[in-house]
C-alpha cells in the first residue's frame, strides 16, 4: 500500500455523484461495490496534501480487499490524519487490536 498520511472525507454530493456514476457504467453490483469504493479511495487518501490514487484503477491496482476495508471504514469515522503514517512499518490492524479499537 502506498504512503497515506490524510484521509480526506468527501461532501454527500461527492458521494452522490460517484455512486450515480457507478449505477450508470457498471451493472453487476458486486463490481460497482468494488468499483464505487475505489473511486471513493481516489478521492480521499492523500499524502502531503496530494492525491495518491489518480483514478480508481490505481487504487485497485495498489490495495487488498481488506486494506480498502480498512480505510473506508476510517473514512467513515471522520478521517482526518493517520498517525504513524510515515512509518511504512507500522501495522495499522494490530494497532487496532493492541488499542481495544
Amino acid at each position: 500500500m502506498r504512503s497515506i498520511d490524510e484521509l480526506r472525507p468527501l461532501k454527500a454530493q461527492e458521494l452522490l455523484q460517484i455512486w450515480q456514476t457507478c449505477r450508470q457504467r457498471w451493472e453487476d453490483p458486486l463490481e460497482r461495490t468494488v468499483l464505487c469504493n475505489a473511486m471513493v479511495l481516489a478521492r480521499c487518501c492523500l499524502f502531503q496534501g496530494e492525491a495518491v490514487y489518480h483514478g480508481e484503477m490505481e487504487a485497485l491496482e495498489d490495495l487488498t480487499g481488506p486494506e480498502m476495508e480498512q480505510l473506508l471504514r476510517r473514512i467513515s469515522q471522520g478521517g482526518g490524519k493517520i498517525a504513524g503514517a510515515a512509518n511504512q512499518e507500522f501495522d495499522m490492524e494490530r494497532f487496532e487490536r493492541l488499542s481495544g479499537r
